[in-house]
């Protein structure tokens, strides 16, 4: 179906997840011969802008669910269940929907009749992904994890020290970023400190997928570790890469860093796992773990959790600085929008046409069902 209505409702996960999309946007949209743009009164004042910084002739406020009444409806974040319940069918949902480890996501989409399009799986005819801050993840996440180790690790600061040992699992683009992160503690303030007092630097070990299946390597390569940062991308999330166990042989002190952020999900036979087995899930409204903190008697008691260390998790590491997260991801969404406007999402091919076009196309929930018989 064509595209003539957009609707933008507002973040309603946590009190902390305050992503809407900037003025850019609705100003890239007003190319278009559209009916009407749909904001959810409120939208982009938490993050301090106002009505008038939105800016198109279409332009509309209304209620979460006038936004979801739209052809095309945008949103960073998966929308919660009794939100998805407001979608009409035929319309199309631009989201961060993450279907290759939430099938239960793709099945919805198919019996609602909806068009779900993974903001997560444009990607370009190289595997590129096309709207990313995989940067931030890395960074954020790092200098979250270090903060929390200069409280843990009374040497932290020590000029006597030994060097500090990170350890990265993945060699990913989050793995790399990391890397470039850990080397400069996550915080050039905190690196120029350190150095002025002399204080050893940083060493870096980055493991990559073979050496992560290997028990021996790991358990001695746990034992020198100081940060333990998972930025792997599982092919099968019901797999753990890190029993909890082994977590006894990391430094009373050590930190792990979760990038990789993959949910429990018992809606699967088996479920999915988290890559470090047994910690915490991470939110924007509570981020750091310390070992007594209530949210491990929270786990679910079908995942062993008994071995514990500090832990930084956050489902979103961009998120933490929300206005320059939308900044990025307001430019990046721009030509997948124009795919689906111009082109129409029905009529989107994964082969033949320009390649936003078949990125969009391939980013489709329809691409993810079991056993599809889809060609396009």
């Amino acid at each position: 179906m064509a595209i003539r209505t957009v609707g933008f409702p507002r973040p309603h996960q946590e009190p902390g997840e305050v992503r809407d999309f900037p003025p850019s946007v609705t100003e890239f949209l007003a190319q278009f011969d559209l009916d009407a743009i749909v904001l959810e009164d409120g939208y982009g004042t938490r993050q301090g802008l106002s009505p008038a910084d939105y800016t198109h002739p279409k332009i509309k406020y209304g209620a979460v669910s006038d936004c979801y009444a739209q052809d095309l409806v945008v949103t960073l974040r998966c929308p919660r269940p009794d939100k998805f319940a407001m979608l009409r069918p035929g319309s199309t949902l631009l989201s961060m929907l993450h279907f290759p480890t939430r099938p239960d996501r793709v099945r919805l989409c198919e019996s609602m009749q909806i068009i779900g399009v993974a903001m997560d799986q444009v990607a370009d005819d190289l595997g590129r992904r096309v709207i990313e801050n995989l940067e931030a993840v890395g960074f954020n996440g790092v200098k979250i994890g270090m903060h929390r180790l200069a409280t843990t690790w009374a040497d932290f600061a020590s000029p006597s020290r030994r060097p500090l040992q990170v350890t990265v699992l993945g060699a990913g683009a989050v793995g790399a970023h990391a890397v470039r992160a850990a080397v400069r503690y996550g915080d050039d303030a905190v690196r120029a400190e350190l150095r002025a007092k002399q204080v050893p630097g940083v060493e870096v070990t980055s493991v990559d997928v073979e050496l992560t299946t290997s028990p021996d390597y790991l358990l001695k390569r746990l034992a020198v570790t100081d940060l333990l940062v998972d930025a792997t991308q599982r092919r099968d999330t019901t797999q753990v890469i890190v029993r909890n166990e082994w977590l006894a042989h990391l430094p009373e002190h050590a930190v792990i860093v979760d990038l990789s952020v993959d949910p429990y999900d018992f809606t699967r036979d088996p479920p999915g796992v988290k890559g470090v087995e047994g910690i915490p899930q991470g939110s924007l409204d509570q981020y750091v773990f310390a070992r007594e903190d209530p949210a491990w008697d929270a786990i679910d008691p079908r995942v062993p959790h008994a071995v514990r260390r500090s832990v930084v998790s956050c489902y979103s590491w961009p998120g933490i600085d929300p206005a320059a997260c939308m900044r990025v991801y307001g430019k990046q969404i721009e030509p997948v929008l124009r795919a689906l406007i111009e082109k129409g999402p029905d009529k989107l091919r994964a082969v033949g046409g320009p390649w936003m076009e078949r990125a969009t196309a391939r980013a489709m929930h329809r691409h993810f069902l079991p056993q599809t018989e889809t060609t396009s």
